[in-house]
């Protein structure tokens, strides 16, 4: 049945079919109560491709040739990309005063330290991660390598390009603004060239755990209000995914509203002076949470 818009109304059995072809893809769970949000988000789409109703949106993404493509974007317009510089910042404390010194010692023979941004977004995070490391002088000439990846293909454009407005710096002090960021325009800033350069980005849906656009293990993996929009299944098989990927003792960091309980014991939990942190265990499984 019509609004009064003129747009279609999502019945309960498209809502269905689209919410669980969503989920098979990648994990990500559209609650019952957010019918209405996919029927919002999702019309434009209809729109878009000359669609006049969401059964035959349905059947697009099933079987059309470009369903590949029109299924990431259905993806981002089902998610949120809210995320800022230095956000929750009494973690990055923690991260930069007690986990990276620990990074120093335990790998101050290879001089390497690798760090995951998982669910990167625009790739504030991982800028911001990289920054750390700069600001903390203790890897002069080391081999530094900060990956962003996500689902997202068009915000790893936006966080190729590295370039910001007053939102996504609302964070930043005045005197960082100043020491990583270049002038582009009235109210946009560039990433520096050299901040740029320590970080890549490649996509990833974190439901395929065969395609991780990582050669090697990292040392830490920063996974910030990204498990959110997934169900207890599916977080955790990508808690697994990041057991896998970080070597023993490698440190991973959840958002603040975020934790493991009866998700995983893979993960220790630690207690930092200012923070809550998980880590691999060095040896065997985990300690349980």
């Amino acid at each position: 049945m019509p609004f009064d818009t003129g747009r279609p109304e999502m019945t309960a059995e498209e809502f269905r079919l689209l919410r669980d072809f969503v989920y098979a893809y990648c994990g990500i769970l559209v609650r019952d109560d957010m019918k209405y949000v996919m029927e919002r988000r999702l019309w434009p789409r209809l729109e878009a491709l000359g669609l006049t109703d969401f059964s035959t949106y349905y059947r697009y993404l099933r079987f059309d040739a470009q369903r590949r493509s029109e299924l990431e974007t259905a993806v981002e317009a089902l998610t949120t990309h809210e995320t800022y510089f230095f956000r929750e910042p009494r973690q990055l404390k923690a991260f930069s005063e007690e986990v990276l010194p620990v990074l120093e010692r335990r790998n101050a023979r290879s001089r390497r330290l690798r760090i995951w941004s998982a669910g990167c977004s625009s790739g504030e995070e991982a800028y911001t991660v990289a920054m750390l490391l700069l600001e903390s002088g203790r890897f002069e000439g080391w081999e530094l390598e900060v990956h962003g990846t996500d689902i997202s293909r068009r915000v790893l454009n936006a966080a190729r390009l590295g370039e910001y407005g007053p939102s996504a710096l609302r964070s930043t002090s005045a005197d960082k603004l100043a020491r990583y960021f270049v002038h582009v325009g009235p109210n946009r800033v560039r990433v520096r060239d050299d901040v740029r350069a320590m970080v890549s980005f490649g996509h990833h849906n974190l439901r395929d755990v065969d395609s991780v656009p990582l050669a090697s293990r990292v040392d830490a993996v920063f996974c910030r209000n990204v498990l959110i929009y997934f169900d207890a299944p599916a977080r955790q098989r990508v808690l697994r995914l990041l057991y896998d990927k970080l070597v023993p003792g490698g440190y991973l960091m959840l958002g603040h509203s975020e934790n493991l309980i009866n998700l995983s014991a893979d993960f220790e939990l630690v207690h930092l002076r200012g923070d809550l942190v998980y880590r691999r265990p060095e040896m065997g499984g985990g300690g349980g949470t």
